[in-house]
């Protein structure tokens, strides 16, 4: 015990800590409506599309994550697009960003003449890296939601009821577009944190999780959040004492909370 007081007294945990809860609201709260709407594989797609863009700022010679940004609220608003102009589906529709943003990452790579270490830890994260900067970006971004916090109600009405929202006058299509830019820019924001990896998995897991469970859709919202902010408070306690990568070991504990609450989902 003693030995865990003295960790949480060092720098770089407090600032992993903070990071990881704040990341874990940002998904645990968007991750619903991904769940919800069938969309999970656009977490993996917009995954790497901030990898594509964090590829560009590493040939460029800039902050990856100006590009990242760009680069992946565009991908975001693509699929969004293509989701509601055209017939196909948002599983092939996320799945043709994903190859070519990885594959475009690959090419500004090789262009770059070199795979850096830079590259690498986009793409697997390093939580307990993090510095003071990462932290600002993640509370801007916590913030920008606290302000659209009113559209909730009208994200969650589309997200049930489509055909009944447009009925209703409410401008669904724009929603959409904007609800993609806010998931486009959570996931740059935690990119840096948890790596292109592993973002997937804090946005689908927690809503997953609160979903077997819930009788309504605000109810998920809240256990989602509450889901992800314990596995990470948590995951990185154990990752430090038992000397696990810190980022698989939250992921891993999230899929354990889930299966373990499995069996509660047939009860209700």
């Amino acid at each position: 015990m003693e030995a865990l007081f003295e960790a949480l007294s060092m720098p770089f945990l407090q600032r992993a800590l903070v990071a990881g809860v704040l990341v874990a609201i940002l998904a645990g709260y968007y991750g619903v409506f991904v769940v919800q709407r069938g969309l999970s594989f656009m977490g993996t797609g917009l995954a790497h599309a901030a990898f594509g863009g964090v590829a560009l700022g590493i040939l460029l010679g800039v902050e990856p994550l100006w590009t990242a940004a760009p680069f992946t609220i565009f991908a975001a608003l693509g699929m969004a697009w293509v989701r509601e102009r055209t017939e196909v589906s948002s599983d092939t529709a996320v799945g043709i960003i994903f190859a070519v943003s990885m594959a475009l990452g690959i090419v500004f790579l090789a262009l770059k003449g070199e795979y850096s270490s830079e590259a690498f830890g986009y793409l697997f994260g390093s939580i307990l890296a993090v510095n003071r900067a990462d932290i600002v970006l993640a509370l801007a971004m916590l913030a920008l939601s606290v302000l659209a916090l009113p559209l909730w109600g009208r994200w969650a009405y589309a997200t049930f009821d489509r055909e009944l929202a447009r009925v209703d006058r409410l401008p669904v299509a724009r929603h959409d577009y904007l609800l993609s830019v806010f998931i486009a820019a959570s996931v740059v924001v935690a990119v840096k944190v948890l790596g292109a990896v592993l973002i997937a998995a804090y946005l689908v897991i927690p809503a997953a999780t609160a979903r077997t469970v819930s009788r309504s859709f605000l109810t998920m919202t809240l256990l989602s959040v509450a889901f992800g902010v314990l596995c990470t408070l948590v995951g990185l306690v154990l990752s430090y004492v038992l000397d696990f990568p810190s980022g698989a070991t939250i992921i891993l504990l999230q899929a354990a909370l889930f299966f373990a609450l499995m069996p509660f989902s047939r009860l209700r």
